[in-house]
């Protein structure tokens, strides 16, 4: 499998068992595989041989990427997404594909035009106007292949592309500067007769959405050589994980800058 000369052979096992669990839809069990990634690197390397097999875009070539941290003193995480699991607005999802369905408000940047590693070395939030030009509404659904859910190790977690299940893209919007300190959020889910909204204001865990972006922009041309143009990362959730169920619909605005809608069928 791709990287195991470079990285070493315990993930591979770690690869074989998420390959099968997407491939037969039945969570596995982390716990017999707790050390057996002991890095990051090996988590991506994990991440890349589950994409080669299932024919999806390793991180070499994917356009979609899921990007953030849990704060700005902890290392960002990435993982680059199927884009058969990108959805415009309105999609609705089959809860029958999911083992369960967790939710994230997060706003997703597009970048246009190439950028080469050198210049992505260089860039700071303050300047990433010169190569982004396009933000919009995202919701992201996360599940895992382990059976232990959240509670598997982290590292195995990043390596099941950090619990990614799929995503949703509102319509994109230029890019503007914006209150980040003040920015609000709001989830509404409709579930049946009751329907309740939770609203969030400057709770992005960084403080600043931008803050991912260079660092995306540096782990993406390390392993491709460059950013492409038309390439999408999200940066965090602004609502911490709500969990849905069969039946809802959903609709995450981020007030001046747009909505994503989504439902989730029985």
């Amino acid at each position: 499998m791709k990287g195991e000369d470079a990285v070493g052979a315990s993930w591979t096992s770690v690869a074989e068992r998420l390959i099968e669990a997407r491939r037969t839809g039945v969570a596995c069990s982390a716990a017999p595989l707790a050390d057996a990634v002991t890095n990051e690197a090996q988590a991506y390397a994990v991440q890349d041989a589950v994409a080669q097999a299932l024919g999806d875009a390793t991180r070499d070539r994917a356009r979609h990427w899921k990007g953030g941290a849990p704060d700005i003193h902890s290392s960002p995480g990435f993982a680059a997404l199927a884009e058969r699991g990108v959805k415009a607005s309105g999609h609705a999802f089959d809860a029958r594909e999911f083992h369960w369905i967790g939710l994230e408000a997060e706003l997703a940047f597009r970048v246009g035009r190439d950028v080469s590693a050198g210049e992505a070395m260089r860039l700071e939030p303050d300047t990433l106007g010169e190569v982004f030009d396009a933000m919009c509404v995202s919701v992201e659904l996360c599940d895992s292949r382990w059976s232990e859910g959240l509670r598997a190790p982290p590292l195995l977690r990043m390596a099941d592309a950090q619990s990614h299940a799929a995503l949703v893209l509102g319509p994109w919007q230029p890019l503007a500067a914006r209150d980040w300190a003040n920015q609000p959020c709001r989830v509404t889910i409709d579930r049946g007769p009751v329907s309740a909204t939770k609203q969030f204001v400057g709770t992005h865990p960084c403080g600043d959405p931008r803050w991912v972006l260079p660092h995306w922009l540096r782990h993406v041309s390390a392993v491709a050589g460059a950013v492409s143009a038309g390439s999408v990362v999200t940066t965090g959730s602004w609502c911490g994980l709500l969990m849905l169920q069969a039946g809802d619909a959903v609709e995450a605005e981020f007030v001046g800058i747009g909505s994503a809608l989504l439902s989730i069928t029985r």
